[in-house]
């Protein structure tokens, strides 16, 4: 699939695995699959491509190598350009990566797209007014931990564990969150409500927590974006889902992982994504 193509490499200093070393590696992979990078663009730097200049300069495959938050805006922003993107899992979690090649590592999905294994798909995806979320959208106060985490990730100690007492009292005093059409769950609402796109539809998940040690058994799972570690209900697999607090308080919000303001009463439709993008593993 490589071969003939005009390809460019984007990649994010501040992402978890953007180092010197997995950067040279990248290179040497695509060196063994016959394939010359003609242009690698530092996101944190230089910002993202735009469909004119992908156009203009005839690139056919951008390349993403960057986490969730980062691919989001730069595979939004490419909606209705005619090449493909291929996501290598370049951040800490790295689930919309996940989903396209399971768990392969960039060096592997690199030389499966050089082998031809292959295929240009659109998957589906979570549309809300605030935006598309690629991976999944996470709204109710437990997204106060989403601070926590970016303390975490510049080192900051003493924002750390300032963040983790005001996201526990956040998770365990906020406004709880809802599913209403279809209405369904506990009565008294959840600390998060979790939609991830499926090829089936969009499915939810309500998470909950009893006792202190449970908010703070869930707190570790939202840092590490592992949400299922926490104590879940599963609400169902849905077209379209809405979210609301009765409060009349905003709901915290996160798109693949990054932070939104959103008002009390929210909706998310299962929508396919406006650009294709490149699998290399079925049911993506």
């Amino acid at each position: 699939m490589f071969e003939g193509k005009k390809i460019w490499l984007a990649v994010n200093a501040a992402s978890g695995s953007n180092n010197d070393a997995a950067l040279t590696e990248l290179e040497q992979a695509f060196a063994d699959a016959a394939c010359l990078v003609a242009r690698r663009i530092g996101f944190h730097e230089e910002g993202a491509p735009t469909i004119d200049e992908l156009r203009r300069e005839g690139v056919d495959i951008l390349v993403i190598f960057t986490g969730d938050g980062t691919v989001n805006s730069i595979v939004t922003a490419l909606y209705g350009w005619e090449g493909a993107v291929l996501v290598l899992p370049g951040g800490t979690m790295n689930i919309l990566a996940g989903r396209l090649h399971g768990d392969a590592t960039p060096v592997e999905i690199i030389a499966k797209v050089g082998a031809g294994k292959a295929r240009r798909i659109r998957p589906t995806l979570v549309r809300s007014r605030l935006g598309d979320g690629l991976s999944g959208v996470l709204v109710g106060p437990g997204t106060a931990w989403a601070e926590v985490r970016e303390a975490m990730r510049d080192t900051d100690l003493l924002g750390t564990i300032k963040g983790a007492a005001e996201a526990i009292g956040e998770s365990t005093g906020g406004a709880k969150v809802f599913c209403r059409n279809p209405d369904c769950g506990r009565a008294e609402g959840y600390s998060a409500i979790q939609v991830v796109p499926t090829a089936a539809g969009l499915a939810v998940e309500g998470y909950y927590a009893e006792t202190i040690g449970d908010y703070a058994k869930q707190g570790i799972a939202l840092l590490r974006r592992n949400f299922r570690e926490g104590p879940h209900d599963d609400l169902g697999c849905h077209h379209a889902v809405r979210l609301a607090c009765p409060e009349g308080e905003e709901m915290g919000l996160l798109i693949d992982g990054e932070q939104n303001a959103a008002a009390a009463e929210e909706t998310f439709d299962l929508a396919l994504c406006e650009v294709d993008l490149l699998a290399t593993v079925d049911g993506a």
